[in-house]
C-alpha cells in the first residue's frame, strides 16, 4: 500500500484531507502522477502594450495601483489594476476573494501569470498566479517552472500551483531510481528509444529544457497506452480461454432456405464478411462477444436475423433487445415479413404488452415454443425465462447500461452468445481503448440502390424557400421530418421552442391540405406511439419532433430531414438524424437550418456534414472536436481517461502500443520470459508499484 500523503513533510492532516477531497491525491504515488498543466519560462516577461487578442498566456511584472470589490452575491468579484509602465491590465477574482485581498498591497510590484482574456478591448486576467516582488528578489533561474492544477480550497491552505510544486520538490529530494523500477520490457525501450521511468517522472515535473520535457512526456504517454492495451489484451485472452459457449454446429434448413430464397436483396460483401466472422465464433465453443458497427441503413438487422436463424437451426432461442418501443415494433414488423414462409415463432414483448398476450409470450419463451423474442427492457425482467437461450442481440448498445445488458447473460445456464450493435460509428482509436476486449466487425458499405443524402446548410432568412421545397416534395407524395434540439437542462424551454416551431410549421402547412404529427418527451407513451404510427403509416405528411426520433423510425417514404438550430447539435447526432431519410430508392435531402451567428466549432461541424456521408469520418472528426471523455457511452467505461495520453492526438502511438502489447501476449501470455518479468512484476503489484515504504 502506498504511503499516505500526510507522511510527506509539509503535508498536515488538514492539507492531506483537502488533497484527497479536492484532487484525489491519497498517496505519494498519486502526487507523483499529478502532472503539471504546463510549464512557464519565468525568465520571460511580457509587456502589456505588446499583448493582443491572439495571445494565450502571459507573464507581467508591474505595480498594483488599485483594487476593489464590485457587485453583489453571484456577480460579486474582486477587480485590481496592474501597471507595467507600458499599459494597464485588469486582474479579476470571482472566488476566494477574502483570501486574495490578504495578499494584495497597493503600490507594491507583483509578478502575475495567467490566461489572457479581453473585456471592452482591454487585456484582462482571471485568477492569475500572483507573486510579490520584494526588494532584492533574485530573478528566476528556472528554464521551465511547473504549473499544477489546484482549487480555491487548496489555495486557501497555501497549496496553489507553487505550493504543490514545493511538495513535489520535497518528494523528489527523497526519490532514487530504485523507487521507480522499470516496467517495460528492454526490447520495447530499445525499439522506441524511451528514457527510463525515473528520468521521465523527474523531467516531466522539473525539465532541464524543452527537449528533455518532450522525451519525458513521450515515455510516460507510451507507458500509459501500452499498459492499457496489455490489460485489454489479457482480458480478451482470458475471456477466450475461460468462457465456454454453446456450439452452433449446424448451418441448417432455416438459415439456408432464407439465405437462398428469402433475402429481399443481395447481401453486400461487408455483410457476408461479418456473417462469416459470426459463424466462426458460434462454432468455436467459446462465448461470442462481438460488437457490430454499421452506419445507418447498412443492414445490421439482416446480419442479426441470419445469426438468430443459425441459433434456431441448432435448437436455441434468441432475444433481440431494442431501446424503444418504436424500434422494437419496427424490428418485429420487418422480421415477421421476412420470415412469413418459415416455421419460426416470433414474439414481441414491450411495456405495452399486457394481460393474456403477455402471459402467452412468457409461457412460450419458457417452453421453447418462441424461437425469437423481440422487445425492450421488458425482456430482462425476472419473470421472463427461456428454455434454451443461445443468442442475445442488443441494438443500439450504448443506450443500455452494463447492468441491464448483464441481466440477459443470466437467462441461461451457460451465458448466451452476445452480438451488440451500434449505428454510431466508433473510431478505431476509441474502439481500441473503450471496446478493445470485444471482437468487433464493421459493415462499411450500404446496400445497392441507396442514394447518398444531399445535405445543405441554410440560414434563417432562407426559411420561406426551404418551406417551398418541402411543399414540392409533399406534392410528389413524400414525407418530411422537422426536428428541434433537446436541451436537457431546460425541458420547459424545449417544449416552448417546439410549440412555437409547431405553430410556425402549421402557418406554412395549414390543415386540411397538410396533416402534421408532433412527438416530444412530455407526451405519454400511448400518445407518442399513436403520433409516430400515423406518420409511419402515411396519415400525416410532416413529423415535428424533438430528437426522440433520432433512433428507430424507419419510413422509406420520408425524403426530407430539416434540422432546426442545427448548430446546437453534435456531429454524431446530426448524422443519426440524417440517417432517418435516404432509406428508400428516392433522392433524399437533409437541410441544416441555423441562425446567422455561428461559433468556429459550429461552422466546422456544419462543413463536415455537408461534405461527407461517411459515418466513420464523421465519428473521427467528432472525437477530434469533442475529445474522448465526451463521447457518448465512453466516459463511464474508464478506458479512455488517460492522464497524459490523448487517443486522438497520439493515435500513432496508440497503434504502436497496441501492436506491441498484442505481440507480447501472443508470444508470452503468462509473461514468464526474462524480458517480460519486469512487466509481470509491475502488473502484479500495480497498486503498490512504487516502493514508497523505503522513502517515507
Amino acid at each position: 500500500m502506498a504511503s499516505p500523503i500526510e507522511y510527506l513533510h509539509g503535508v498536515s492532516a488538514i492539507r492531506g484531507d483537502l488533497l484527497r477531497k479536492e484532487l484525489n491525491i491519497f498517496s505519494f504515488n498519486d502526487l507523483l502522477e499529478h502532472f503539471p498543466l504546463r510549464h512557464i519560462d519565468k525568465t520571460r516577461i511580457d509587456k502589456i502594450s505588446s499583448l493582443s487578442p491572439s495571445s494565450d498566456y502571459a507573464q507581467i511584472t508591474g505595480r498594483l495601483t488599485r483594487y476593489e470589490i464590485v457587485g453583489e452575491k453571484r456577480s460579486k468579484r474582486l477587480v485590481a489594476q496592474l501597471d507595467d509602465g507600458t499599459g494597464i491590465m485588469e486582474l479579476v477574482w470571482f472566488q476566494g476573494i477574502s483570501w486574495v485581498i490578504k495578499s494584495l498591497s497597493l503600490g507594491n510590484n507583483y509578478r502575475v501569470f495567467g490566461k489572457l482574456g479581453w473585456f471592452l478591448h482591454k487585456p484582462q486576467m482571471a485568477h492569475p498566479e500572483l507573486e510579490l516582488i520584494q526588494h532584492g528578489t533574485a530573478k528566476p533561474q528556472n528554464f521551465l517552472e511547473p504549473v499544477y492544477p489546484t482549487t480555491e480550497k487548496l489555495r486557501s491552505k497555501g497549496l496553489d500551483g507553487k505550493g504543490i510544486s514545493a511538495l513535489m520538490k520535497k518528494l523528489f529530494e527523497k526519490l532514487v531510481p530504485d523507487n521507480l523500477p522499470e516496467c517495460l520490457p528492454p526490447s520495447i525501450i530499445e525499439k522506441y528509444k524511451l528514457i527510463s521511468r525515473f528520468a521521465a517522472f523527474n523531467q516531466v515535473h522539473f525539465p532541464a529544457n524543452e527537449p528533455a520535457y518532450r522525451q519525458a512526456v513521450r515515455r510516460l504517454k507510451f507507458e500509459e497506452l501500452f499498459l492499457s492495451q496489455l490489460t485489454i489484451q489479457r482480458l480478451k485472452l482470458n475471456r477466450i480461454r475461460t468462457s465456454k459457449g454453446m456450439v452452433f454446429v449446424n448451418v441448417g434448413p432455416l438459415f439456408n432456405r432464407f439465405y437462398n430464397q428469402g433475402l429481399p436483396f443481395e447481401l453486400t460483401s461487408a455483410q457476408k464478411k461479418v456473417i462469416k466472422e459470426i459463424r466462426k465464433d458460434l462454432g468455436s465453443g467459446k462465448q461470442m462477444n462481438r460488437l457490430l458497427q454499421g452506419d445507418v441503413g447498412s443492414g445490421k438487422t439482416m446480419v442479426a436475423l441470419l445469426s438468430m436463424l443459425l441459433a434456431a437451426d441448432n435448437g436455441y432461442q434468441s432475444v433481440m433487445m431494442a431501446p424503444t418501443e418504436v424500434l422494437a415494433n419496427q424490428h418485429y414488423a420487418s422480421l415477421i415479413k421476412y420470415l412469413d414462409t418459415l416455421p419460426v415463432k416470433l414474439a414481441l414483448l414491450t411495456g405495452s404488452t399486457k394481460g393474456k398476450e403477455r402471459k402467452e409470450i412468457l409461457t412460450g419463451c419458457e417452453s421453447g415454443e418462441v424461437n425469437i423474442l423481440i422487445g425492450t427492457h421488458a425482456v430482462i425482467e425476472d419473470k421472463v425465462n427461456f428454455n434454451n437461450l443461445g443468442l442475445a442481440v442488443i441494438d443500439e448498445q450504448h443506450k443500455f447500461g452494463v447492468a441491464q445488458r448483464a441481466r440477459l447473460w443470466k437467462k441461461n445456464k451457460f451465458p448466451p452468445h452476445n452480438l451488440v450493435m451500434t449505428a454510431t460509428p466508433i473510431p478505431r482509436t476509441l474502439a481500441l481503448t473503450a471496446f478493445g476486449d470485444l471482437d468487433y466487425s464493421i459493415i462499411d458499405e450500404l446496400p445497392p440502390g441507396r442514394r447518398p443524402v444531399q445535405t445543405v446548410h441554410r440560414f434563417e432568412q432562407s426559411r420561406p424557400q426551404v418551406m417551398d421545397f418541402i411543399k414540392e416534395e409533399i406534392k410528389k407524395g413524400r414525407q418530411v421530418y422537422i426536428v428541434y434540439p433537446l436541451i436537457e437542462e431546460s425541458s420547459k424551454l424545449d417544449y416552448e421552442n417546439l410549440m412555437k416551431g409547431y405553430e410556425e410549421v402549421k402557418s406554412f402547412f395549414p390543415e386540411p391540405k397538410y396533416w402534421i404529427s408532433m412527438v416530444h418527451g412530455k407526451q405519454d407513451a400511448l400518445q407518442k406511439e399513436t403520433n409516430m404510427r400515423r406518420f409511419i403509416e402515411g396519415d400525416t405528411q410532416i413529423m415535428v419532433s424533438t430528437t426522440v426520433i433520432e433512433v428507430g423510425v424507419n419510413v422509406p417514404n420520408a425524403t426530407v430531414m430539416v434540422i432546426e438550430s442545427a448548430e446546437k447539435f453534435g456531429l454524431s447526432q446530426l448524422h443519426q438524424l440524417r440517417g432517418r431519410v435516404g432509406r428508400g430508392a428516392d433522392q433524399s435531402y437533409c437541410i441544416l437550418l441555423t441562425g446567422n451567428k455561428l461559433s468556429k466549432d459550429a461552422k466546422q461541424r456544419l462543413a463536415i456534414m455537408t461534405n461527407t456521408q461517411d459515418g466513420f469520418v464523421i465519428a473521427e472528426k467528432d472525437l477530434e472536436l469533442r475529445g474522448p471523455g465526451e463521447m457518448e457511452g465512453t466516459r463511464q467505461s474508464g478506458a479512455v481517461l488517460f492522464k497524459l495520453a490523448n487517443i486522438v492526438a497520439d493515435r500513432a502511438m496508440l497503434e504502436a502500443a497496441s501492436q506491441s502489447a498484442e505481440k507480447i501476449i501472443q508470444n508470452d501470455p503468462g509473461l514468464i520470459q526474462e524480458d517480460n518479468l519486469p512487466l509481470k512484476n509491475f502488473l502484479a503489484g500495480f497498486r503498490e508499484k512504487t516502493a514508497w515504504g523505503r522513502i517515507a
